[in-house]
């Protein structure tokens, strides 16, 4: 398996665990007793782009999309898998309000995170506020990579760079079950479906890749790297 050398702009490496392992047991007390878990359907909205923010989601299973939305358009920033969290930007005190929207591309299961604990964990932890710190550093590279995808990489790099995104980052396999269709798929790299269609029967026809109903196999990693570093 191949780590993408390049700007990997799918979504982050963090795991929210490693965080809240630097809680004390009152802690994580007092978090146990502010937490709400929920179930959501693939296609549900889990928090909506400008509505009041009184909660951190935690995902513990499941893959969900950020994005930005108005009027007429929208925008994936990223995936947010298993171990992930949801609304680190509403935690400054001016802010009182989601800053994106987020969807369940497939059945997940959240804890909702009450927000004000969440603010008072990381004023009385030094070792908590730091790792959050370091997830909201690694989010900020992150968007950087992925300005820099759209703006520079042509479309067959964009498309390399998002599978192995996906293989290395969210399902850490070669080969995985992709929940999204290709209108999804469409919208996380930033092309039209007929783009989508017409580079991955390129990718298959060379070999790169096998794709069988949502069963996607990377054949050739090394491949694929070249053409999302160069591509």
């Amino acid at each position: 398996m191949i780590e993408n050398t390049g700007f990997s702009s799918c979504t982050l490496t963090y795991d929210m665990n490693t965080c809240f392992e630097k809680l004390t047991d009152e802690e994580l007390h007092l978090f146990e007793k502010n937490k709400l878990e929920v179930s959501y359907k693939k296609g549900e909205t889990i928090c909506k782009q400008g509505a009041f923010a009184s909660h951190m989601t935690f995902i513990c299973k499941g893959l969900v999309r950020l994005y930005l939305e108005d009027e007429v358009n929208t925008l994936t920033l990223q995936l947010v898998p298993s171990g992930g969290i949801i609304g680190l930007t509403s935690l400054t005190k001016n802010s009182n309000v989601f800053h994106y929207s987020a969807m369940a591309y497939q059945d997940t299961i959240a804890q909702h995170l009450d927000i004000n604990m969440f603010r008072h964990l990381i004023e009385n932890n030094a070792a908590f506020a730091t790792e959050i710190t370091n997830v909201l550093c690694e989010s900020t590279l992150q968007t950087y990579g992925r300005f820099f995808s759209f703006m520079h990489k042509q479309s067959f790099g964009r498309m390399a760079d998002t599978l192995l995104c996906i293989a290395n980052r969210i399902f850490n396999s070669m080969e995985f079950d992709l929940p999204l269709n290709r209108k999804e798929l469409a919208d996380l790299t930033g092309l039209s479906q007929e783009s989508v269609i017409r580079i991955l029967k390129k990718f298959k026809d060379e070999d790169l890749i096998e794709i069988e109903g949502k069963t996607y196999r990377i054949n050739d990693d090394k491949k694929l790297n070249e053409i999302s570093q160069h591509g």
